[in-house]
């Protein structure tokens, strides 16, 4: 199954909101912190270009005021076109004034997350990770440790978004494996520049397995899950440039 991911920063958004639609543009008036319109703002952009690139729509801001991005009633979000809900599924994420948006067809358990690579505390590990993680983390050397667990932590909020549940749900009830976990080959690039995709696999107590792909750069780390099991994410800004 195809995956798409796009990103964009806030150096990408434009300084008006004529891209929004008038529900939007309400929407962002009554948001009183700037940092919460910020993060919205560049949420909904990534999203409609996102949306308008992979329907292969016009991106001039008229054409965006058509695509909406709207809460399912578990909060996940959905995107709708000229009023109408679009034929794919959509997760978002956003840390640090950088933003994504994944993008399958209709019908999809998706889930997206973008996290940077911080140090944690050692109760974070022990409240949030399974027995069998906490110990892959312990095994680390140091330099490493601080990075899989971001891995680990962005992994986990992938399938939370897929399961549409966010983290109402435990998540030492989710377990992730890496299954080359270890140094990326340096010769592995897509065309952005960046490593290839990676896989892993997030597995839910109740039942739902998740196949995905994780990516490191700099200090940021990627994650995509789904299910179906998903085929590595196309940065769209490649796809398009190989039309």
């Amino acid at each position: 199954m195809d995956t798409y991911w796009l990103e964009q920063t806030e150096a990408d958004l434009p300084a008006h909101d004529d891209w929004l639609s008038p529900n939007e543009a309400a929407l962002l008036g009554r948001m009183r912190f700037a940092k919460r319109r910020g993060d919205w703002r560049l949420g909904r952009w990534t999203a409609k270009r996102a949306a308008a690139a992979y329907l292969e729509l016009p991106s001039e801001p008229q054409a965006l005021q058509e695509i909406e991005v709207r809460p399912a009633p578990s909060g996940a979000p959905e995107l709708y076109v000229s009023n109408r809900p679009a034929a794919l599924t959509i997760s978002l994420s956003h840390r640090t004034g950088v933003a994504a948006c994944a993008i399958a067809m209709d019908d999809v358990a998706l889930g997206c997350d973008l996290e940077l690579v911080e140090p944690r505390a050692a109760a974070f590990v022990a409240d949030y990770f399974t027995g069998e993680e906490q110990t892959l983390i312990a095994s680390e050397p140091d330099e490493d440790r601080v990075r899989l667990v971001t891995l680990l932590w962005s992994a986990k909020e992938s399938a939370l978004k897929a399961l549409r549940e966010g983290l109402r749900v435990d998540t030492r009830s989710l377990a992730v494996t890496l299954p080359d976990h270890g140094p990326a080959p340096a010769a592995l690039r897509q065309c952005s520049g960046v490593e290839a995709w990676r896989p892993l696999q997030v597995c839910y107590r109740e039942g739902e397995i998740f196949q995905g792909w994780w990516q490191s750069t700099g200090q940021l780390v990627r994650t995509l899950v789904a299910a179906p099991s998903p085929l590595p994410p196309l940065f769209l800004d490649c796809a398009l440039s190989a039309r």
